[in-house]
């Protein structure tokens, strides 16, 4: 629940409760582990379609996530359950994870300290992004990414001026 002290059930609910901004981590979290444990899935699913149809943020509930979890802006965001997520993971708005078929084998696996930026898919079969990564808004992902290593979609920006 983005804090240096301890952990404490009654701190984490507290911030659930009173912070808006934490109640998507806060009920996501919950659900992965059910879903994840096999104990409840229906429910876990459940709990997902609220998520999803409240702040308009679609993580599957079998997502692999780390600890550190960091959205900027929920809209649009869509992961597969065919993701392996290492902590502090940062993702901005409109950001696609998944695969490129339902049946598929592979995974993508994306390391620690990776920061995802608006407007980016990340699509592929068996793909692994390193850690400590930045993808820049707007890139296409589809290969494999290094660890220490900045995306980048090159676009030239030409700018025309209105003739009065």
């Amino acid at each position: 629940m983005v804090s240096s002290a301890p952990f404490s059930w009654v701190k984490t609910i507290h911030r659930a409760i009173k912070c808006p901004g934490r109640r998507y981590y806060f009920w996501w979290r919950i659900a992965n582990y059910l879903y994840l444990s096999k104990r409840h899935r229906k429910l876990a699913i459940r709990l997902s379609r609220k998520l999803r149809n409240k702040y308009a943020c679609d993580i599957h509930p079998g997502t692999q996530i780390g600890v550190g979890l960091r959205i900027s802006h929920f809209v649009g965001i869509v992961i597969s359950h065919r993701c392996i997520i290492g902590e502090s993971f940062h993702i901005k708005q409109n950001v696609t994870i998944g695969v490129r078929h339902i049946n598929q084998s592979g995974h993508i696996h994306i390391g620690d300290k990776v920061e995802v930026g608006a407007n980016s898919c990340i699509i592929g079969d068996d793909i692994t992004i390193g850690s400590n990564v930045v993808i820049g808004a707007m890139t296409f992902v589809n290969k494999d990414v290094p660890d220490n290593a900045v995306v980048l979609n090159k676009k030239e920006m030409t700018i025309i001026p209105l003739e009065v």
